[in-house]
C-alpha cells in the first residue's frame, strides 16, 4: 500500500489510507467501506480518529471519530460520533478515512510513496522514451493506479502493479512505465 501524505498535518508524519466511505447503511448514520488495509479488526475500535479527505463543498469534518464498527454479511459498517444520522452519513459518500502511521523515516513503509512524491514524475518507457508525466494517484479496491497524462494531452490509467510499473525513482524526477500493449490507447477514441 502507498503512503499518503494529507495537507495540513505535521509533515513529519506518515497517515496511510485506510478505507473509502460507500452508501449509508442505517437512520443512525452508519455507512459501508471499502477497506485498504490489511488489519481492520485493528483499524476500526471505538475512538479511533481518522483524517478525511473529501470533496470540496461536502461539510465533511477533517477528522472522524469512530463510535462503533461492525461487519454486515461481509461488508464493514461504521458509525461516528460526529454523523448522528442518515442525512449526515450521506454526506460523507466517497470520503477517505487516514490512520496516522507515526513518524517519517527509519519506520516508514520502504515500498511506499507519498501522492505528492508520485505527482509531477515524468512517466518513460524501459528504453526511456517519454510517455507523459504522472498528474494522480487512484486508491482502488483490488489495486491502486497511476493516472497519467499522456504526450498528446489525454489521461490513461496504469495499474501500480511492479509488472507494469518495475522503477519508481523520485530522486531522478521518473517512473518506468512497460504497459502491455493497447494499455495506454485504452478510452481513446
Amino acid at each position: 500500500m502507498g503512503l499518503v501524505q494529507i495537507g495540513g498535518w505535521d509533515n513529519r508524519r506518515v497517515s496511510v489510507l485506510v478505507a473509502r466511505i460507500g452508501k449509508p447503511h442505517s437512520l443512525r448514520g452508519e455507512v459501508t467501506v471499502q477497506t485498504h488495509t490489511d488489519d481492520p479488526d485493528g483499524r476500526f475500535v471505538p475512538g479511533a480518529v481518522f483524517a478525511t479527505e473529501a470533496q470540496p463543498g461536502t461539510g465533511v469534518p477533517r477528522a472522524l471519530t469512530l463510535r462503533t464498527s461492525r461487519v454486515h454479511k461481509g461488508i464493514w459498517l461504521l458509525a461516528f460520533d460526529e454523523i448522528p444520522d442518515r442525512t449526515g452519513a450521506e454526506s460523507l459518500r466517497g470520503t477517505k478515512l487516514f490512520a496516522d502511521e507515526g513518524e517519517a523515516g527509519d519506520d516508514a513503509d520502504d515500498d511506499g510513496w507519498y501522492e505528492d512524491e508520485l505527482i509531477g514524475l515524468r512517466a518513460v518507457d524501459p528504453a526511456g522514451t517519454e510517455l507523459g508525466e504522472v498528474v494522480g494517484l487512484d486508491i482502488g479496491p483490488a489495486q491502486d493506479r497511476l493516472i497519467l497524462r499522456l504526450a498528446d494531452g489525454t489521461e490513461a490509467q496504469v495499474p501500480f502493479v511492479e509488472a507494469i510499473v518495475p522503477e519508481v525513482d523520485t530522486e531522478s524526477g521518473r517512473v518506468v512505465i512497460d504497459p502491455p500493449p493497447g494499455l495506454l490507447d485504452l478510452g481513446r477514441e
